[in-house]
């Protein structure tokens, strides 16, 4: 095309300056015309091309994956061309993707994207762009290649709690040792380690192996497990991966995956200003998926939360005794009066236990040195949000409803613990 351009330029000057003659140009025209038609049937037609996309049907936020797309020449003539796939806007889009394609032949091509938003998307079309033999040429096709994408919340940690409890608590010993004596079930004998009960030594094993032994009892399955997340104006806060709705839902479902590993009943309960989700209780990991499935799309909405009304549905639909593990901002909930007193009526019957995530620019400011009196003023009002924040929190406390907040990377890993510590003191 540039050479089409150039030689058109070079003629007009030539005829300005009288130095090619008005018949040459209609010749050099008629010329150019004839090779560009002639190119132009040397191209692939539209219906000899034909295309596919293989790609998951479910995602996972924030993880790259591979898209291959499958396109096939039907024609005698080989071409070059440039696609765009159709992804939505939240996804990372690499495009366009260029490549050849042979005569009679199949080329894949590959691609990396990465969802960043959770959430269920229809992708419908391929735009596809070829040239012609000679690239004087060029076509281009919309193709309807219909797809259906879920992005789910990104499950390495639920992953790595399967594949590596131990890295999320220390299952031997001193975690063992608090639960209670003669409470649970027989699990194992085991190596005696420090910390451990001597009542549980296992004499006839120790004289059989020459070394301590000692029996592991692990809680009773089949407690009740509830998860509430919140979905307020607040959990929308950005953190360093996400904001603080997406470490809740990753943490909720490594919390899930423990509990149901250890054969108790979970049921999920999501809300903002009004309830958003509530899934019944199941044991099973199968049940698993019945929560991913209900929760992957959840969204911060802005608004901020009804804890109250919240608390109310939770009385009629969760009768049975169970843990209560509310994932929401600590600062937030401090300042909820009416919640507490439903919160006074629930502890009654549940083991109520919450979970936030510390506010890092606030701890960054208590320890920022006071070099100017902007400065100074700064920490102290920081502190001063501190020390009330604590003052609240010994207020719930008292009431035996029990707050703690983790960094945001280790949410998961504190609600585990938690949830496995609570377990083998056998409180429920």
């Amino acid at each position: 095309m540039m050479a089409v351009i150039v030689l058109s330029l070079g003629l007009v000057i030539g005829t300005a300056f009288r130095e090619v003659s008005w018949g040459f140009v209609i010749t050099v025209n008629l010329i150019v015309f004839f090779v560009s038609l002639g190119d132009l049937l040397f191209s692939p037609k539209k219906k000899e091309l034909s295309f596919k996309r293989f790609l998951p049907s479910e995602l996972e936020r924030g993880i790259p994956y591979q898209v291959e797309l499958e396109v096939s020449n039907h024609s005698q003539h080989a071409c070059s061309f440039r696609l765009i796939d159709g992804l939505p806007q939240t996804f990372e889009l690499p495009f366009p993707v260029s490549g050849v394609a042979q005569k009679e032949s199949t080329t894949m091509i590959t691609y990396d994207t990465t969802a960043l938003v959770r959430g269920k998307y229809e992708i419908n079309k391929l735009y596809f762009r070829y040239t012609s033999f000679l690239g004087l040429w060029e076509k281009q096709t919309t193709v309807e290649l219909e797809d259906s994408i879920k992005v789910l919340p990104d499950l390495t940690e639920t992953k790595q709690y399967l594949e590596n409890a131990q890295k999320f608590l220390v299952y031997e010993g001193l975690n063992i040792r608090r639960q209670r004596s003669g409470v649970g079930d027989f699990a194992k004998i085991r190596s005696y380690v420090v910390g451990d009960d001597p009542r549980k030594i296992n004499w006839r094993q120790t004289a059989k192996l020459q070394e301590v032994m000692t029996n592991e009892y692990e809680p009773e399955h089949g407690k009740y497990i509830t998860i509430l997340i919140d979905c307020g104006r607040m959990m929308g806060a950005e953190l360093t991966k996400g904001n603080r709705l997406e470490r809740a839902l990753e943490a909720a479902l490594t919390v899930t995956v423990a509990a149901l590993q250890k054969g108790d009943y979970v049921s999920v309960l999501a809300f903002s200003k009004e309830i958003k989700v509530f899934v019944p209780p199941a044991k099973g990991m199968a049940h698993l998926q019945t929560i991913l499935q209900a929760i992957y799309h959840l969204q911060v909405d802005a608004a901020e939360s009804n804890y109250g009304a919240v608390l109310q549905y939770l009385e009629m639909m969760q009768k049975k005794r169970s843990l209560l593990l509310l994932f929401s901002d600590v600062r937030t909930f401090l300042h909820e009066e009416s919640a507490l007193i439903f919160f006074k009526r629930l502890r009654q019957r549940h083991l109520f236990l919450m979970i936030g995530i510390e506010d890092q620019t606030l701890i960054k400011r208590t320890k920022a040195e006071p070099i100017d009196v902007q400065a100074a003023m700064l920490k102290s009002i920081a502190q001063q949000q501190i020390v009330i924040k604590k003052r609240e929190k010994i207020k719930w406390e008292k009431q035996g409803l029990q707050l703690i907040e983790a960094r945001e990377e280790k949410l998961a890993i504190a609600a585990v613990s938690h949830y496995i510590e609570i377990m083998n003191q056998n409180l429920l």
